[in-house]
């Protein structure tokens, strides 16, 4: 039986698969982006498919703290647009 992955929320520190949340990623170069397919490689943040959560996240700045680095706002609206498609 195969075991499922459990990442945290960086907004609601909720507990979920995975797969339910979206990932945030900063490579080595300092670039940071939205990782549709969960693979790139770099420091990794999760945040829940809830754009409660994303306000709440950008509002408390929780991936710059995360990060430590400024976000960029097409970073924001990307993600906007994942949970939106959703």
């Amino acid at each position: 039986m195969k075991k499922v992955l459990q990442r945290s929320c960086i907004c609601c520190n909720e507990k979920k698969n995975k797969n339910e949340l979206i990932r945030i990623s900063k490579n080595k170069n300092g670039n940071i982006q939205v990782d549709e397919n969960k693979n790139m490689q770099g420091r990794g943040a999760y945040i829940c498919k809830n754009i409660d959560c994303l306000e709440t996240a950008i509002k408390k700045r929780k991936l710059e703290r995360n990060f430590s680095s400024k976000i960029e706002q097409n970073v924001y609206e990307k993600l906007r647009g994942v949970i939106g498609g959703k």
